[in-house]
């Protein structure tokens, strides 16, 4: 289990330096067109989402406690808090869902 987080995050760090390498590397002059440079920007984001998004909903017991976790980090996320604020108050979540869960 543990070789498999290595190469997950072997894995991001490798999609996430050629994604921004690559252009740097096939073009000799600065890339202008706003599409091209949106598209750019995101790429990591998603690629890492992408990644990351089948882990969370296995990493519990219960893959409705690691809704809750996912739903509540979500919101805290979209309220502006930072990373560690949310990760605590997604962590917190699932361990309540947890234990609520093993009462029913």
């Amino acid at each position: 289990m543990t070789h498999n987080i290595y190469l997950y995050i072997l894995v991001m760090a490798g999609v996430t330096y050629l994604i921004r390498m690559l252009p740097l590397a096939l073009s000799k002059k600065e890339i202008t067109n706003v599409y091209i440079r949106s598209f750019l920007y995101y790429v990591p984001y998603a690629c890492l989402a992408a990644m990351t998004f089948p882990a969370i909903l296995h990493a519990t017991e219960s893959i409705c406690s690691a809704a809750v976790g996912l739903a509540t980090a979500v919101i805290a996320a979209y309220r502006g808090k930072s990373l560690l604020t949310v990760a605590l108050i997604a962590c917190a979540a699932v361990f309540i869902a947890e234990r609520i869960l093993a009462l029913i």
